[in-house]
Formats: structure tokens, C-alpha cells, sequence
């Protein structure tokens, strides 16, 4: 590994201009009409724990699979990682154990995309908050401003990258579903526009009252976003942060950023210098391919 000056300067010099732009701060671009949003609904009542959109998610991305001994299990909380874009665990409920999912939220104003200054964090049009890796300069100014805790950085790696879900953008891209949605056996996972899920989801609570809980969570959460859960029991039984904002947080991460701005202008740009400067040759290589 070798460090060309040179270059490192260069990066540095196009960092840093590219942060004199600081008055985009704070704005999610694109904001799409979240009506047109694809989404997916997670309807928890019928969820059997099988873990098939684990496995389908690691498949899909070349990730991890669970192992023999890595299940759901009500006395474990087993946790997204890196290399683990979606989690399902047992929760003891008033109403018995229930099974939950964890993933991006693909929130409809991302707080992360928002922070992001490179634009690695997308919000793409179709609903997908996606991350680009040669966009990506390390800050994980994401993870702080996520109100979900989910982007999770590889800090054992040399070459460390953000792992977290994104909702198959590739597949959505083909008209495919996602992933996850296409192996899940009980369907308890829907695909489609976030208008249509929501009227389904109010449906079903109106229709079985005693089932659901008059909640579906995600539809204002953070401003909205494009994960949406119906569930038994209140969300709070299950540990899901019920503390969230309903409106929008990138105003919130605005804030943050603007009070230290030594670490706003400089940090980033000393990051994005040193990680393109510090790039192997062979992984130029793949960027070009």
C-alpha cells in the first residue's frame, strides 16, 4: 500500500470544495412523493420465525447465512451486523412469543442521506436508501444521525465498509421484489406502492381488531418511512423505539452538524483524502471494471 502526496491533495482539495456547499445541508434530495414510494409491509401476527429472508438477504448480497446454532430464541437478541442485513428475533409477549424483523427502515426523508456529504446515502425515488462504497469516506455521520441504529461499520476491516439493507435496489430496478419478500412462506411480508400497503394494513386492523394493535408502525415514524409493521401486541412489547420523532429528522442532523463546524469542513475531507490516497491498486482495479 503506498500513499501518492499528490493524489492525496487532490482528493483533499475536491473534498473540501465540495463541502463549501453547505447550504444543501440538511436536504434529503430527491423528495419523492412518498405516495409513490415502493414499500413493504411486515405483518408480525404472521410471522413464524423460519428466517427464509435471512437466508434469501445473505444469498442475494453473498453475506453470511445463519448457522446451525444461530436461530431466534426469546433469551438472545441477536443484533444486525456488517455482514447481516436483517435480523428476526423471538420476543415473550402478553400474548406469547412473537417474532420480529429488523432492517433499514428506508425512511421517506432519511436523516442519513441527509448527513452523508459525499452522497454514498441515497434516497432513491423508487423508496430504497441505498449506500454507494465509492462514494462512502468513513465518517458514519449516518450511524449518529440514524434514529433507528441500523448502518452498521466494519471496524475490524482495513478496508472498512457500511453494511445495511437496501431493499434490493438492483432487483427493484428489473421489476423484481425484494428478496426477502419472494422467500418469505407465510407471507408475511408484502411488496408494493406505500399508499396500497397502508390501506391494507388499516384494513386488516379494522377487519380484526382483536388481532392487531391500532398501530401501524412506520406510517409516521421519522416523517414516514418505507418499512411499515403491523403487529399484536403495542410496539413498545416488542422493542421497538417508540420514542421516535413523527416528523422528519434531517432538520435534526442539520442542527448537529452546524454546531461543530471545525469537524464539519475538516474531518470529512482529511477522511476522504486518506481513504482515497490509501486505496490498493487492485481495488482501483474494480472500479473500473
Amino acid at each position: 500500500m503506498s500513499i501518492d502526496r499528490r493524489e492525496f491533495l487532490k482528493t483533499l482539495g475536491v473534498a473540501g470544495a465540495g463541502l463549501t456547499g453547505v447550504s444543501a445541508l440538511g436536504k434529503s434530495k430527491p423528495e419523492p412523493d412518498a405516495e409513490e414510494f415502493y414499500a413493504i409491509l411486515h405483518d408480525i401476527t404472521l410471522c413464524e420465525g423460519c428466517q427464509e429472508c435471512e437466508f434469501a438477504c445473505a444469498t442475494e448480497y453473498g453475506l453470511p447465512t445463519p448457522s446451525d446454532d444461530d436461530y431466534p430464541d426469546s433469551s438472545v437478541k441477536r443484533e444486525l451486523l456488517p455482514e447481516r442485513y436483517t435480523v428476526i428475533n423471538a420476543v415473550e409477549t402478553s400474548v406469547g412469543e412473537v417474532y420480529t424483523k429488523q432492517q433499514c427502515m428506508h425512511c421517506a426523508q432519511p436523516a442519513c442521506a441527509s448527513a452523508c456529504l459525499t452522497q454514498a446515502m441515497k434516497k432513491q425515488e423508487s423508496g430504497p436508501v441505498t449506500w454507494d462504497a465509492g462514494k462512502c469516506m468513513g465518517c458514519r455521520y449516518c450511524m449518529i444521525s440514524c434514529p433507528f441504529d441500523i448502518p452498521k461499520f466494519e471496524y475490524d476491516s482495513n478496508n472498512p465498509k457500511i453494511g445495511k439493507c437496501q431493499m434490493c435496489f438492483d432487483k427493484l430496478k428489473e421489476g423484481e421484489a425484494p428478496a426477502c419478500v419472494e422467500a418469505c412462506p407465510a407471507e408475511a411480508l408484502i411488496f408494493g406502492k406505500r399508499s396500497d400497503l397502508l390501506r391494507i394494513a388499516h384494513k386488516r386492523i379494522l377487519d380484526n381488531p382483536g388481532t392487531y394493535t391500532d398501530h401501524v408502525y412506520g406510517e409516521f415514524e421519522a416523517g414516514g418511512t418505507s418499512w411499515l409493521n403491523l403487529s399484536p401486541v403495542p410496539f413498545k412489547e416488542l422493542g421497538f423505539n417508540t420514542n421516535v420523532e413523527t416528523k422528519p429528522y434531517p432538520e435534526l442532523t442539520k442542527g448537529f452538524l452546524y454546531s461543530v463546524p471545525s469537524v464539519f469542513i475538516l474531518w470529512p475531507a482529511l477522511l476522504m483524502g486518506l481513504r482515497e490516497a490509501t486505496r490498493t491498486d487492485s481495488e482501483e482495479g474494480a472500479d473500473h471494471e
